[in-house]
């Protein structure tokens, strides 16, 4: 009876450990990772002007720390606005914003 009750323990012991060990992957984490996969960093200098001139138009004073371009000519500028707080925007060459 002592070896039944201490193989259920051990089984749901182990259960328990198992699923805990196991990190919860949310769907927007899945996107997050694929896509930043799919980015080189550049310099931010390589960033086209016509990004540049969306990019002081639409967020003024605004200051970009990264950029990034996948094959598709699709930039991800890491920036921070001019009130501390940092976004990441998504731009095609002609400066034109996307959702993504």
């Amino acid at each position: 009876m002592r070896k039944i009750v201490l193989a259920t323990a051990l089984a749901i012991g182990s259960i328990s450990i198992g699923t805990a060990a196991t990190p919860i992957i949310f769907h927007d984490g899945i996107m997050e990772e694929v896509m930043q996969q799919d980015f080189q960093e550049i310099a931010v200098s390589e960033v086209p002007s016509p990004v540049i001139q969306a990019l002081k138009e639409d967020y003024a004073g605004a200051v970009v720390n990264k950029a990034y371009v996948d094959e598709n000519k699709t930039y991800k500028l890491e920036v921070t606005n001019e009130d501390g707080t940092m976004v990441e925007l998504f731009a095609d060459e002609d400066g034109n914003w996307l959702n993504m």
